[in-house]
């Protein structure tokens, strides 16, 4: 067996992201408070939630007149495991989101890789600004994976030689590429989730297109999923209005 195959073997490869809800306060009865305080004072959640068709109404009114501050009296963090580069775009979201990623200056960064799966679309066509992206053919599948294995594993090698010699983590971790996974907490309120929703998802009801990354976007649904548990009545009123963040 070669040195490259060697380390290929302890090298992994997945196309899936993780996202875990870690810890939340958030529910709609945060947005009826933190709204009805500013006309009827302070009030308990057996007043807000009695009526609930009220409640609703309320919530799709502040959703559609783009009243947004009610909607920040909540928070959610999560855990996520995605490739670099899909962290290089999230992170462009700076508005109501603190980050911490696991940092390749004070450990060892692990060998595990993103290649695509068959569902992901690999050929772009048409000028940008306005393209679509379609399917590749067998061929273009399998020279992608190939390729990006290979040069995984020989930039892995590369980083574990410089720390061999005693190179500090904060150099050797140049070579590595952007389809490294890597891991970070986000943590978020509704309002800010719904901003980065509308620009990173793809939606049938989305009153403006969006045209996301697929990687990022991948991310995004899976914490929508999990925001949709937390507060339906506010997800339901963010898609009746066209995904419009307030």
């Amino acid at each position: 067996m070669t040195d490259t195959a060697a380390e290929s073997a302890t090298a992994s490869f997945r196309s899936d992201m993780t996202v875990e809800l870690v810890k939340h306060s958030a529910a709609d009865s945060d947005v009826l408070w933190a709204a009805r305080v500013s006309t009827a004072g302070e009030q308990s959640l057996d007043e807000l939630t009695k009526d609930p068709e009220r409640s609703k109404g309320l919530i799709n009114f502040l959703m559609r007149d783009r009243h947004g501050s009610p909607f920040e009296h909540n928070s959610m963090t999560f855990f996520i495991s995605a490739p670099i580069l899909v962290f290089r775009e999230f992170m462009r979201h700076r508005v109501g989101w603190s980050y911490n990623e696991e940092s390749g200056r004070y450990r060892e960064l692990q060998p595990v890789f993103y290649i695509p799966n068959e569902s992901r679309k690999l050929v772009q066509e048409g000028r940008p600004g306005k393209y679509r992206f379609v399917e590749g053919t067998r061929a273009q599948q399998e020279l992608t994976g190939k390729v990006m294995e290979d040069a995984y594993v020989h930039a892995y090698e590369a980083y574990q030689e410089m720390l061999s010699a005693g190179v500090a983590r904060e150099v050797a971790r140049s070579v590595l590429p952007v389809g490294l996974y890597s891991s970070m907490y986000a943590t978020c309120n509704a309002r800010s989730l719904m901003h980065f929703l509308s620009l990173r998802t793809q939606h049938e009801q989305a009153a403006v297109p969006s045209f996301p990354q697929r990687e990022i976007e991948m991310v995004g649904e899976l914490m929508e999923a999990e925001w949709a548990r937390l507060m339906p009545l506010t997800h339901a009123a963010f898609n009746a209005n066209g995904r419009v963040a307030p």
